[in-house]
């Protein structure tokens, strides 16, 4: 009998790959619920608008008051990035519109008609936000499993500030800050430098998780920077955090080309940095393609980013690159 194949301690077949049902229940109710809390401010905004818009006894009335100008306009159906085209007379046309066509024709249900638009389109900018949330919600995840990793391990590291763009010492309550790292650097065996989401020179394309040889010095502005010195890449990686089973097979095509476009291009400089993909949503075909490639090598790790042992795993081979 042919020996079996352990790819990794946790990996031993295809399978172990696949997403389950309930995997994708809860990643759908993670998704919910962090959908209803973004959606807080915009619920508060329009119970100001409610609240203020209340003092007026006739629709018209509504111009009168300079602090809903903006939510008059939001409720006119402008969004924040169209009112850099209009002037004062645009705005106003448009304010006019809404309560002639809409509030007026409410009688005096007016104030609940100037709400729901609002919050229509406010949805529009919801919608937005919600499109990037799967990856974000991924990225977060994956970061809290490799910040846990460090603790437990006693490993010390910096991390970069995405919001200040400044590099941090690591905390003593890291708290949420998963939600703010841009890049992350530690050493154990070698300096080692993580960046999220940054353009490769050398491939000219993003890619999600890039692993370097380097300090936080290296990292430079313009050609300077360690970024365009191709043998300082240790491992490259693709995360994609949706856990629609409906989206799985696009996610691994479009992840199966980044991958497959990294190899090529640093073959092209006989180099071979490791490859590995972390995926909320994993069918059973992609799971198959997944498998083959960490059995053959052409792939260095995988990992479901709904399964935490699976995760771990991949956090802790990161972490000793």
């Amino acid at each position: 009998m042919a020996k079996k194949i352990i790819v990794t301690p946790v990996i031993k077949s295809a399978s172990d790959l696949v997403t389950s049902r309930e995997e994708t229940r809860a990643g759908f109710i993670a998704m919910a619920l962090e959908k209803n809390y973004i959606a807080v401010p915009y619920i508060e905004e329009a119970k100001a608008l409610k609240a203020l818009a209340s003092k007026v006894k006739k629709p018209k009335d509504l111009l009168k008051i300079k602090d809903l100008r903006v939510g008059l306009l939001t409720a006119s159906g402008l969004s924040d990035k169209s009112l850099n085209y209009l002037n004062d007379d645009d705005r106003i046309i448009a304010i006019q519109g809404l309560i002639e066509k809409f509030l007026e024709p409410a009688g005096k249900d007016f104030i609940d008609e100037l709400v729901y638009r609002y919050l229509l389109t406010k949805g529009d900018a919801l919608g937005g936000k919600a499109r990037n949330l799967a990856g974000s919600l991924g990225e977060r995840k994956f970061l809290r499993s490799l910040l846990s990793v460090f603790n437990i391990s006693g490993i010390n590291y910096k991390w970069k500030d995405n919001d200040t763009n400044t590099w941090l010492d690591k905390p003593i309550d890291n708290t949420d800050i998963e939600k703010r790292i841009k890049a992350i650097y530690w050493k154990k065996k070698s300096d080692r430098l993580m960046i999220l989401n940054i353009n490769i020179p050398l491939v000219n394309k993003n890619v999600d998780l890039t692993i370097l040889h380097c300090k936080i010095e290296d990292l430079k502005a313009g050609k300077q920077s360690i970024i365009h010195q191709p043998g300082k890449y240790v491992a490259l990686g693709e995360l994609k955090g949706g856990i629609d089973p409906a989206g799985a097979d696009e996610h691994w095509k479009t992840a199966h080309s980044a991958l497959n476009r990294i190899r090529t291009s640093f073959g092209k400089k006989k180099l071979n940095p490791q490859t590995f993909f972390i995926g909320a949503a994993i069918e059973n075909a992609m799971a198959v393609e997944i498998y083959k490639q960490l059995k053959t090598g052409a792939m260095n790790h995988a990992a479901n980013l709904t399964n935490d042992k699976q995760l771990t795993t991949t956090c802790d081979w990161i972490i000793n690159l």
